[in-house]
């Protein structure tokens, strides 16, 4: 026989009132009155005969009895809430809200949006460009993909892709202004998607912090100083999943033979109750499995400079073959890297903006 449950209404005011911090913000959550959550809570307490909160301190706090029975009782009910929008919610129709980091948006999710559109013709995309976290807790969302550290609280997250920056210019810029070496930086205008610290990892991995930078400009994210590079507007810092097929097209050249792996990383997030919903599951299976199938393109590498530090050495592991004539070179830093290394350390001036 199975033991009796405490019953559920008391279950979800002890649920609110802890997770809230307070009886009057889980009365407003539950449009029940302060008095009946205080009612509910005695009630819950006298069916598992032990107190959930202490009494008499100045903050609301949970008893060790209470502590063990919340995280068992906010499991069951996002699974509840998960299993009720599976069954509302047409697997394969529908429509479907998605915020996405803008330069992934532009250069990789809109070039494949196709592929979805045939495999899921009855889905309707609402699609905004955004690397704003709290967009996850909109409920008006359903589903982001992120660019940062994957922490952004009570939220489902999962690690997409790293990836690792390396400066792009256009053909006609280089033909008109060569880049034959990072000192001739110098002569171009470096194009931010950040505040800087970005560009100043990868000199500080080019062994160039000190290069004299001349003219500079700062925008808002990496689309946009990406779509600056493509105008010739200078040289900015592409990234090994949005400036792929840039550069397989001809329309960007990687001029250096290195890069350096990216502070933060691409993540699929929702909030948990979304998680199962079938028509939310189909698109994150589709995401994972179109980067999986959809290998990233590898540039041509001819012409580009292979950087040496000021000791000499190859930077990166990469550059020209070894003495011996074999070319045991490392794929170029567009080629898909998965490794899950951690990223490089910051340079000495950090900074936690998340723009890409």
């Amino acid at each position: 026989m199975a033991a009796r449950l405490p019953p559920l209404n008391p279950l979800r005011a002890f649920e609110a009132t802890a997770r809230r911090g307070s009886v009057s913000a889980a009365a407003r959550e539950l449009n029940v009155t302060h008095g009946a959550i205080s009612h509910q809570i005695r009630a819950l307490e006298l069916s598992v005969n032990t107190p959930l909160f202490e009494r008499g301190s100045k903050r609301l706090k949970l008893t060790p009895q209470g502590a063990l029975l919340l995280p068992a009782v906010t499991r069951a009910f996002d699974e509840i809430a998960a299993a009720t929008a599976a069954m509302t919610r047409p697997a394969t129709s529908g429509t479907l809200s998605i915020t996405c980091v803008p330069a992934l948006l532009s250069f990789w999710l809109i070039p494949r949006l196709h592929l979805f559109t045939e495999q899921y013709p009855d889905v309707r995309l609402t699609l905004t460009a955004s690397n704003d976290p709290a967009n996850v807790f909109n409920p008006l969302v359903d589903l982001s993909l992120l660019y940062g550290d994957g922490t952004w609280g009570d939220v489902w997250t999962r690690l997409w892709s790293r990836l690792s920056l390396f400066p792009v210019v256009s053909p006609a810029l280089i033909a008109s202004r060569p880049l034959r070496s990072v000192k001739d930086l110098g002569d171009h205008t470096l194009l931010h998607g950040d505040d800087g610290r970005e560009w100043n990892t990868w000199l500080a991995a080019a062994d160039a912090a000190d290069v004299v930078r001349g003219r500079q400009h700062f925008m808002s994210d990496a689309r946009l100083s990406t779509e600056a590079a493509l105008h010739g507007q200078g040289v900015a810092l592409g990234d090994t999943i949005t400036a792929g097929s840039l550069i397989a097209q001809g329309e960007l050249i990687a001029p250096f033979d290195l890069s350096v792996p990216a502070n933060d990383a691409f993540y699929v997030a929702c909030r948990p109750e979304n998680r199962a919903a079938p028509i939310v599951r189909v698109f994150i299976d589709w995401v994972f499995a179109a980067l999986e199938a959809d290998p990233l393109p590898e540039p041509q590498s001819s012409g580009r400079a292979v950087l040496r530090t000021r000791h000499g050495k190859m930077s990166s592991g990469h550059g020209a073959a070894p003495a011996d004539g074999t070319d045991k070179r490392q794929k170029h830093p567009i080629s898909r890297r998965r490794s899950g290394t951690e990223p490089a350390p910051l340079p000495a001036k950090a900074n936690t903006r998340k723009t890409r």
